[in-house]
């Protein structure tokens, strides 16, 4: 038997690895003489680097940055395999967890870390940037990132602004001809998991402004300074940034890095799954085991799971996911192939002791789950079932 562990991270409490290894502990107590293959994924936020890293033999390179708050923190990002590809997840500079969710405030929150990896990226020389877009306790439209590649946002009177969504009250004008000459001759690409544009009632604000502090006092406000944003560039590019798809992406990060740089945006779990080889992995599998912190009516726009999920039912081969908690709206993933879910959580426990245990409750889950599978499979309809697949 042959079992594919495809989890995304836990956000706020275990890696997609750590995750992976916790539902293999399960799993194993339960079917011991099974075949295991464990490929963690991410689709553009935590865990992107790891991913992309451990697939292709590369190394990641430590570094402090400019964190969300202003204070320096120790930011990353990855070389590939090859030497030529970078890869950031803009987390690493400005990531939720960076913050504790008491002192989360996006009015403050800056991207100017995820510039300087970027810089830090292109003094390796390399030919391509993958930069994942997830996480992020900003929301400012990507205005920090520009400020560190050389761009020049300022005031009515020619002054730099400040940094954070409530600096750019006053932004008047930003000036892209002193950006870092090195980015025209490299490939830029993001990795997002959402389809979201900048603006709007499917917004950067108002769908992921919440999570990062965003206030029903602040909210408009917020709005208000990515808008401006977007008009002061269709005014100097010509191109309108409001309406690009993924433009939402890490507090607008998506729709400037678009408009002004040019990058190309993909589907995260899509370029992961792919550099994985996964359709080949799950080739002859019995069955496919993925997960997140949290499956809702979100996950199947594009986020890791849903991705796992619909190349596994390609194959023919039956998935379950695991996760947290299970929201509202997480059973529209049974059209695209999912053949059940299980949250974590055995009763009413507090969101703490739910961070904190979620390997205990992950490897409890995953065991009751193999139980479960194992019963099933020792029944003939199981084998009649694969006799007609394999004929297939």
């Amino acid at each position: 038997m042959k079992i594919i562990i495809a989890p995304d991270s836990f956000k706020e409490s275990l890696s997609a690895s750590a995750v992976a290894d916790a539902i293999e502990r399960g799993l194993r107590r339960a079917l011991p003489h099974a075949e295991y293959v464990k490929l963690p994924i991410a689709d553009g936020g935590e865990g992107t680097v790891e991913a992309w890293v451990n697939a292709t033999a590369g190394q990641l390179i430590f570094m402090p940055v400019t964190g969300p708050m202003g204070t320096p923190v120790k930011g990353f990002f990855g070389l590939l395999g090859n030497e030529k590809t970078a890869v950031i997840e803009v987390a690493a500079a400005c990531g939720l967890h960076w913050v504790a969710p008491q002192d989360r405030d996006p009015l403050k929150a800056t991207s100017y870390g995820v510039g300087e990896l970027i810089l830090a990226a292109l003094d390796h020389d390399v030919e391509k940037i993958i930069i994942g877009l997830g996480g992020s306790a900003t929301n400012e439209g990507g205005i920090g990132i520009l400020q560190a590649l050389g761009c020049r946002c300022t005031d009515v009177n020619g002054r730099e602004v400040g940094r954070g969504a409530g600096a750019l009250d006053q932004l008047d004008d930003i000036d892209c001809s002193g950006l870092d000459k090195r980015l025209s001759k490299v490939e830029l690409q993001l990795a997002c998991d959402v389809n979201n544009t900048l603006l709007g009632e499917q917004g950067a604000t108002a769908i992921f402004g919440p999570q990062k502090g965003v206030t029903t006092r602040t909210a408009q406000r917020c709005e208000n300074n990515l808008a401006r944003i977007a008009r002061i560039l269709k005014s100097n590019i010509g191109t309108d940034i409001s309406s690009l798809k993924g433009g939402g992406a890490a507090g607008g990060m998506g729709a400037t890095l678009q408009g002004v740089l040019g990058a190309e945006m993909s589907s995260g779990i899509d370029l992961i799954l792919n550099t994985l080889e996964f359709d080949q992995q799950v080739r002859g599998a019995d069955l496919v085991i993925t997960g997140e912190g949290r499956l809702d009516a979100q996950t199947i726009s594009g986020k890791g799971p849903a991705g796992v999920i619909r190349r596994a039912h390609a194959q023919c081969c039956p998935s379950i996911a695991l996760a947290g908690s299970l929201g509202s709206g997480y059973e529209t993933l049974y059209a695209i192939g999912l053949s059940s879910a299980f949250s974590l959580v055995p009763g009413i426990i507090s969101y703490e002791r739910a961070l904190s245990e979620a390997a205990e409750l992950l490897e409890s889950t995953a065991f009751n789950i193999a139980s479960l599978w194992g019963q099933a499979m020792s029944k003939p309809i199981y084998h009649q079932r694969q006799d007609l697949k394999e004929e297939a």
